[in-house]
This record gives C-alpha cells, structure tokens and sequence, in this order.
C-alpha cells in the first residue's frame, strides 16, 4: 500500500488542510500506516498534481494561505481500483525476535532489558486503543458502515497489542527462570 491511498481513505472521512491531516494521521490511521508529516504534504503535493484530490484555498490573517483538500473524482476511482485489488498478508519483521534468537550469544540480561522496554511500550499502546475504544464506540454491537470498520481496524490493533503484551510476559518469565537454577 502506498502512502496515497492512506490519505485517500481519510480525505473521504473527512476533507481537511495538510496539517489537520498530518494530526489526524497523529491520533488515528497512523498508527497502521504511520507517515512523518513532511511525507504527508510531499504526497499530498503529487496527489494534486495526479489529479487524485482538488484544493481550495482559504486566507488566513498574518499566516499562508490554508489549503482544504478534498478527494476528487479521479482519486475516487483510483480508491475504488485499489481496494478490489488484493494486498499482500503482512509479514512479522521484527528486531526484537531477533535479538532473542541471538540473546545466547551475548548478554541475555540485555535482551530481557530491551524485552521489558518493548512490553511496556505496546502496553502504553494498548491503554490508547482501549482508550479510544471507549471514547469513540462505546456501544459497538449498533456500529455499520464506515464507523464499524473503523471499529474493526481499532480492534485489530487492540488484539495485536494483547497478543505482543502476552508474548513479552511469556519471554521474560522464561528468560527470568533461566536466569535463576
């Protein structure tokens, strides 16, 4: 998947300057396909020049002029096309199983530490998504349309992160049991 079509799905959500996209990808989409915020308004740029999304420009007092994109016809045919077309399973690359797989060849005490620190970062990650999951679909057995596939995409990533908590715990036990004869 390319970058465009991450901004393609959420300029159909909701038209919007490239910074209210670039803190939108903050909050929501990026964290499935994270993008840096001069990637967003460099992409944005060859959007418009393909054709993909249209602008409007409002004045602003003492700052530039503010561009609203909206998705255009053309980048609603090139969304269509990509979403019938099949996308690869995602493939685990991950530094960390790596780390653990070497871990014998050197300190495995640093390995547990770096284990520790990764579980306490996807259990950061993990409060957010409930987070969200709470704020925004409280009552998910009503959801349809767009909002339960926003919902579905939340869970996906709540489900990924339990797993990953779930899997450090089980690593540092076992590292830790090593440890101790």
């Amino acid at each position: 998947m390319a970058l465009e079509h991450a901004i393609l799905v959420s300029l159909t959500e909701r038209a919007g300057s490239g910074y209210e996209l670039a803190r939108r990808f903050d909050r929501s989409i990026g964290y499935f396909w994270p993008a840096t915020h001069q990637q967003i308004y460099r992409v944005l740029r060859r959007m418009d020049e393909a054709g993909w999304v249209t602008h409007t420009e409002i004045a602003q007092e003492g700052r530039p002029d503010k561009k609203v994109y909206r998705v255009s016809a053309a980048g609603r045919e090139e969304l269509t096309r990509w979403l019938a077309e099949p996308v690869e399973p995602a493939v685990l690359r991950d530094g960390l199983s790596v780390k653990l797989r070497g871990a014998s060849l050197g300190d495995t005490s640093a390995v547990l530490r770096e284990v520790e620190r990764h579980r306490a970062e996807h259990a950061g990650l993990l409060e957010v998504y409930r987070g969200i999951q709470r704020r925004d679909f409280p009552k998910p057995d009503r959801l349809n349309g767009r909002q339960l596939h926003q919902y579905l995409v939340l869970r996906g990533g709540v489900r990924a992160e339990e797993s990953f908590v779930a899997w450090c715990d089980e690593v540092i036990q076992a590292l830790r049991s090593e440890r101790t004869p």
